[in-house]
């Protein structure tokens, strides 16, 4: 890998300017301008994908002294080999960047996020920033991927040790892990497949967690059923659907501890849906998992704990089991306090992610002296407006909701829209250099699929986009400088849209008032509806929004991860255009063109056919508009230099969140380097739903 110095990226961002050629103003489409070159991006070293890791007995198996000690040896726990299954996941010591590693220390995170509960299979968020992640184990892995070549890309084994395909292709066996347990000690086996699958996924009153947790999500008709404890089998419609396989990792087929959860479920109980979904709150402490940690202390406003699970079902080669780390801290802040305190050394982890941090951000981790090293990943990073599309009652608006609906699927008026973006300066309001670039929409120019001629860019030109915007038949009927609707429609009032927009992120409310601003000059009110994380993604899911600023999701920055979100396949697949209980999708021509794309890129096997699809379903998108580029730039990975076991290259986003991709169940700490951060030093989870952890 080669190495750029510090000092170097940063003169060469200071003295950047943008090299984007604009092209003239003009009515007509073209191609997006080319991104101009960014020197700070990080360099992938890829890697064999059967060289990450294995299921295989070791002779022996290890664990931290003091768990001997205090516990195995005090009978509060079994001997760690009785603790493993037969055949742990074994991480190979060459994929690791600094190899076996040591006992010891805490990593510490800030989230600007709130946890909602425990109950992740019935909706609620831990918070984000990677709680979620620490916790949950799925059936396939696909974060890691990043370091695999294309042509040697599949999910990597997870809950499910390995798989086969039926002669036609229409049958999937799973073979689970055997002998792996919850941290409570219990065993998993299949049965907690299949209450996820029976009694959230596919129950129309449960929501898990992820967007795309639902059952189109895995193929029109699939089944799901249990063969023995340890073996379940898929059935699709179509023949070898392998691209189901990525929907089966974080964040869709995570699973929890059926034997807590299912005495809550209304099916086994006189609770309701609600009191199921808010069934373990925050207070709950010790909720078994089949992660590397488990939440021990929750103080509101303050800090989530996580401390090591004495039965996590990993290893390195030389049987120690994992994780190295003891202890996660998730202290409760901002998200643009996470980047400050991982630069300052007092945080150790942050996604640079919000633009407005990274001059500062650039001129820390140049200093000598810097705890953190950071380093840019591809342009991976994009934010959408997104129209609602459904016309046909999904989240019940009123007349004007109404009439904003069916503007939004009026093609002249996305162009309008489109048109009177100035992205140049949209970017440039977020941070100067060659950072962010012009993104029409539809795929990252980050991905491997993205086609630069495929993409159809409509450039700013304000004079046009009035042109269009009277096409669509809006004009200013009374004078006030804002289109009306037609008469009898909607009072024939002033065009109002509510603008949905997280109130969590800097960066989020920045893009928003820019489109409010731009929008204003083009004779459209916007006004913005800033919602803090969980209400913002309920407003979503509910279909109570006109238009919304969206970060883009791994479907649109890796398409292999997701895939059935690049348009409404199902009812509930798609993030703006749904059916309301009970009803139909009314999909537009266009959008049922992109339903038959993304169908046939989910099941055929053939690498030239799947490009040549994307090609297509990416001018589809970007010429009708099926969501309204804004911006696009790199993020970044800052981690303080005393970690090892970092991969080079790391983005903080593309198959999923670099929490994921690190995979920090490898992180470990010199012993002469760790700090003393542990909140309850040779401790352990206690039982569920008792206070805090136990020595």
């Amino acid at each position: 890998m080669r190495h750029v110095r510090p000092i170097s990226i940063l003169a060469a961002l200071t003295i950047a300017t943008s090299a984007i050629a604009m092209s003239a103003y003009a009515s007509e489409p073209t191609v997006p301008p080319v991104p101009p070159v960014f020197p700070a991006e990080g360099k992938i070293k890829y890697v064999p994908r059967d060289s990450i890791l294995e299921f295989k007995a070791l002779p022996e198996y290890h664990e931290p002294g003091w768990v001997t000690d205090k516990f195995v040896k005090t009978g509060k726990l079994p001997p760690v080999k009785d603790r493993l299954p037969k055949e742990p996941l074994v991480f190979k010591t060459g994929n690791m960047p600094d190899g076996i590693g040591v006992y010891g220390d805490t990593l510490r995170h800030v989230i600007g996020g709130r946890p909602e509960g425990w109950n992740y299979g019935a909706g609620q968020t831990q918070g984000w920033g990677g709680i979620d992640i620490g916790l949950s184990e799925c059936l396939t892995r696909t974060a890691p991927l990043f370091q695999v070549e294309a042509k040697d890309t599949e999910p990597l084994p997870n809950l499910a040790k390995s798989w086969e395909w039926s002669p036609d292709g229409h049958k999937l066996t799973m073979h689970l892990i055997q002998g792996a347990k919850w941290s409570d000690g219990v065993p998993f086996n299949a049965d907690d497949i299949m209450f996820y699958w029976e009694d959230e996924v596919i129950d129309p009153n449960v929501s898990p967690l992820g967007g795309g947790a639902s059952p189109e999500a895995f193929g029109d008709g699939t089944t799901l059923k249990k063969i023995d404890d340890y073996t379940i089998e898929w059935t699709f419609k179509d023949a070898f659907p392998k691209q189901y396989l990525y929907t089966m990792a974080y964040p869709n087929f995570c699973p929890g501890p059926s034997h807590i959860l299912k005495p809550q479920h209304p099916k086994y109980s006189k609770n309701t849906y609600d009191q199921f979904k808010n069934a373990f709150p925050p207070e709950y402490m010790n909720i078994p998992v089949m992660g590397a940690w488990v939440p021990v202390e929750y103080r509101s406003d303050d800090i989530i704990v996580l401390r090591r699970n004495p039965y996590y079902w990993k290893v390195d080669e030389k049987g120690n089991q994992l994780p190295y780390l003891n202890e996660l801290h998730y202290k409760l802040s901002t998200w643009a306090d996470r980047d400050v305190q991982a630069v300052a050394g007092s945080g150790d982890l942050s996604n640079l992610e919000q633009p407005e941090n990274f001059v500062a951000s650039l001129k820390r981790a140049a200093q000598p002296d810097a705890p953190a090293r950071l380093a840019f990943g591809p342009r991976l990073i994009g934010y959408n407006l997104q129209m609602n599309f459904s016309a046909n009652g999904w989240g019940n608006p009123d007349a004007r909701g109404q009439a904003i609906r069916e503007l939004n699927r009026n093609e002249d008026f996305r162009k309008a829209v489109t048109m009177a973006l100035d992205r140049k300066a949209i970017g440039d309001s977020l941070v100067k250099g060659p950072f962010t670039a012009i993104y029409p929409g539809g795929l990252s120019s980050g991905t491997s699929f993205y086609d630069r001629n495929s993409t159809v860019y409509y450039p700013f030109d304000l004079a046009g986009a009035k042109a269009e915007l009277a096409k669509a038949g809006l004009k200013d009927t009374d004078g006030d400088g804002i289109v009306n609707f037609p008469a009898g429609v909607a009072g024939g009032k002033n065009v109002e849209i509510t603008l949905l927009v997280s109130n969590d992120y800097t960066t989020d409310k920045s893009l928003a008032e820019g489109v409010v601003a731009q929008m204003e000059k083009l004779g459209l009110r916007v006004i913005i509806n800033a919602l803090d994380g969980p209400k913002r993604d309920d407003a979503n899911y509910s279909g109570r929004f006109d238009w919304m600023v969206r970060r883009n999701s791994t479907e649109l920055a890796s398409v292999v991860q997701n895939t059935e979100q690049l348009a409404p396949v199902g009812p509930r697949t798609s993030w703006n255009h749904r059916a309301p209980e009970s009803g139909q999708l009314d999909l537009m021509p266009f959008e049922k063109e992109m339903v038959d794309i993304v169908n046939k890129f989910a099941t055929t096997q053939n690498s030239d056919e799947r490009v040549a699809l994307m090609k297509q379903y990416q001018k589809l998108s970007t010429e009708h508009l099926y969501n309204i580029g804004l911006t696009e730039y790199p993020g970044a990975l800052i981690i303080n230099k005393r970690f090892s076991n970092v991969p080079p290259g790391t983005p903080i986003f593309m198959f999923n969140w670099a929490e994921d991709s690190i995979i920090r169940e490898r992180l470990w700490v010199a012993a002469d380097k760790q700090g003393k951060y542990e909140l309850f030093p040779e401790q352990l989870p206690g039982a569920p739903g008792s206070s805090g952890p136990i020595n």
